[in-house]
């Protein structure tokens, strides 16, 4: 691998923008190229960034190997069919969440990775963000002991996307696909990653005309006897807390991830102990997006697995499919 990484971007919508600002950030990086089937949006983000190669079609980016790792900004539904031809050209593969539409184009992505010894990274921010990582820390040093429950959200409050989010063929799914995947990805990040072991999923069309959910309510059992309730929804009149907003109970304590704060009793004294962090000014920061990108650049220089990679995607496309197995049949489903 060169010194210097050229990385090329495949899509040029709104969360691309994080992304090469991120890129932009780190040393020896080289933004070679933006791809977009709309040629006029892509030459437009060109200029933004003054990136010299605009392709219309991946192929031909491949084709002409303008890159060696690339950035997917794209439809759910493309993100394993593209991976997988970028993989198999000898790329490292950034995926904008979720990995894809169902576990099974997951694990075939999967293999292809791993026969072509490629990296494959999944677009789950909030472990890059500084206030989640301290509520990981105090976690795991024991300091609101064993935790119970949690109850975390991924909602959209009077408002919802349009477009391709929307449409299932597209997306794979709604709301749940769109935001939960936040709640679900963060809260597993907290415990440290525990496998799942049951899902109960309710999820409806309550609030727009398409064929996909805009209301969730997940239970979701972990293999550390944790249980946690996840919301997902557009267009609601009402949230607990921002995207990604997670609440942890405790044998000893309460901790809480936006606002963000741990709480444990005073031995043997009235009251608590209360560590509590500022508010962030902006909820879904450029700082969480360029630690995001280092790590990824890091990991292509390191040739090291990336965190999330394809095993953490995995598991959060496993319970997002079998969310939608529980609610179609009206009862928990078991992994």
């Amino acid at each position: 691998m060169p010194t210097k990484v050229r990385v090329a971007v495949i899509g040029a919508g709104f969360i691309a923008h994080y992304h090469v600002k991120g890129l932009l950030e780190q040393e020896n990086v080289e933004i070679t190229a933006i791809c977009d089937t709309a040629i006029e949006k892509a030459q437009e983000f060109a200029k933004i960034y003054n990136i010299k190669q605009v392709y219309e079609k991946h192929s031909d980016l491949i084709r002409e190997n303008a890159c060696d790792a690339v950035i997917l900004c794209l439809p759910n539904a493309l993100h394993v069919p593209i991976a997988s031809d970028f993989v198999r050209a000898g790329k490292d593969v950034f995926i904008e969440k979720p990995l894809g539409i169902n576990t099974e184009e997951g694990e075939q992505l999967k293999e292809t990775m791993m026969e072509n010894n490629r990296l494959v990274m999944i677009g789950h921010m909030w472990r890059f963000d500084e206030q989640t990582r301290f509520v990981r820390a105090a976690i795991a040093a024991g300091e609101i002991g064993e935790v119970l429950k949690t109850k975390g959200c991924g909602i959209h409050v009077d408002w919802g996307p349009q477009g391709w989010f929307t449409q299932k063929k597209l997306a794979g799914g709604g709301a749940l696909a769109d935001m939960g995947v936040h709640a679900i990805d963060t809260v597993r990040f907290l415990l440290g990653d525990p496998q799942p072991v049951s899902v109960y999923g309710v999820l409806k069309t309550c609030f727009g005309k398409y064929d996909v959910d805009d209301m969730g309510m997940l239970m979701i059992s972990w293999e550390n006897g944790t249980v946690s309730l996840i919301e997902s929804g557009w267009w609601h009149p009402h949230a607990d807390g921002p995207e990604a907003s997670t609440q942890l109970i405790g044998t000893k304590g309460y901790a809480r991830l936006y606002p963000t704060s741990v709480e444990t009793p005073l031995e043997g004294l009235a009251g608590r102990e209360v560590k509590r962090l500022s508010p962030k000014d902006e909820h879904c920061d450029q700082p969480m997006y360029s630690r995001q990108m280092a790590h990824f650049v890091a990991c292509i220089r390191e040739r090291k697995t990336p965190n999330p990679g394809i095993e953490e995607g995995l598991v959060v496309q496993r319970i997002v499919d079998t969310a939608y197995r529980s609610a179609e049949s009206g009862e928990v489903v078991y992994l």
